[in-house]
């Protein structure tokens, strides 16, 4: 072999006095149970010394592997999903594979195969709850799948990987009755969608069990100009208004902040105001946003471990991922009341 040449399994079969086929099965993870640990160890070191890389390419062609998978989100101009997508690519260019990205169009609705055959062009798949519909449009089913934020009981995939998104309501719910809220409103988002039905449980039941307490619930579509519009009419409604408001997410609490402020209604001082996701949004608004912080980055490479166990054969547990309340200065002691 030249100094300019690249080392070829042949060489390595060569240095660790092994057939071919072995160094195949140790370099590709098979060797238990059809060679010894020693020689396995032999095989290992000789790689090392010569500097051996496994040809991918030709590798992929024996197995028919394309090293690419598929990331089915939303939309990317939410914040959120950008950083999945950030999470999910680093784990995936760890292990040589590719990460092609796809939002669905509208945010939820179906789409079409953006493939002309996916199974071909595609080795597995890692998809939002919210973007479920997309997935019959790409032929998924004959992939592996590793679904995000859905149902462990009834997600179509070889399994789930979710947030603790009922316990971060609950923090939520918790923190606003422990400042003396009984008059709350949830601000939710009008969008189909499993994580958000499981939001509105958690929060119902909170609130239910703490007696006097009652919550009111507000839907409108998910942007900040869509929320301003929704709790302007909520604040200027005849009766008493709410002296908190629970928002299904950041963006939503941004647009009830914007609408309090122009009404001239005091946040906390009269209304506090939670949101959901701690986007960067969040420390940008005044007074800062008490939200839930939700690990996206760390979500979008479970996802992507969990889904490359799968493509390898290997059956990926279902996780659940803690999140936290990050109080900051929306939320305050429940106004007096006379």
């Amino acid at each position: 072999m030249s100094a300019a040449s690249r080392p070829t399994s042949k060489d390595v079969a060569r240095a660790a006095g092994v057939s071919q086929a072995a160094v195949s099965l140790v370099l590709g993870g098979k060797w238990p149970g059809r060679v010894s640990a020693a020689t396995a160890e032999r095989v290992r070191e000789a790689a090392r010394s010569l500097g051996y890389r496994p040809n991918l390419a030709a590798r992929d062609l024996r197995t028919g592997r394309t090293r690419t998978a598929l990331l089915v989100v939303p939309a990317l101009t939410n914040e959120f999903f950008a950083r999945v997508h950030a999470g999910a690519a680093s784990v995936a260019a760890a292990h040589g594979f590719g990460v092609l990205l796809y939002p669905s169009p509208e945010g939820t609705g179906p789409a079409t195969d953006p493939f002309a055959s996916a199974p071909a062009a595609l080795d597995g798949v890692l998809a939002s709850s919210m973007a479920a519909q997309v997935l019959s449009g790409i032929g998924a089913g004959a992939l592996p799948l590793v679904m995000l934020d859905s149902d462990p009981a009834t997600g179509p995939g070889t399994a789930t990987v979710n947030l603790a998104i009922a316990d971060g309501m609950r923090q939520a719910a918790g923190h606003l009755l422990g400042l003396g809220h009984r008059d709350l409103v949830h601000l939710a988002a009008d969008v189909d969608s499993w994580t958000f039905e499981v939001r509105a449980a958690a929060l119902a039941a909170s609130v239910a069990a703490v007696p006097g307490a009652r919550l009111r619930t507000r839907r409108c579509a998910l942007g900040v100009a869509e929320a301003q519009a929704a709790v302007t009419a909520l604040l200027t409604a005849p009766g008493e208004r709410p002296t908190a408001l629970v928002c299904d997410d950041d963006l939503l609490a941004a647009g009830a902040c914007k609408a309090a402020r122009r009404l001239g209604v005091r946040v906390p001082g009269e209304l506090s105001v939670t949101g959901f996701d701690d986007l960067t949004l969040a420390t940008a608004i005044e007074p800062e946003l008490t939200t839930v912080t939700l690990p996206a980055e760390e979500f979008g490479a479970r996802g992507m471990a969990a889904l490359l166990t799968a493509v390898d054969g290997g059956t990926p547990a279902d996780e659940e991922l803690p999140v936290t309340l990050t109080v900051r200065g929306s939320t305050g002691p429940a106004p007096a009341r006379t």
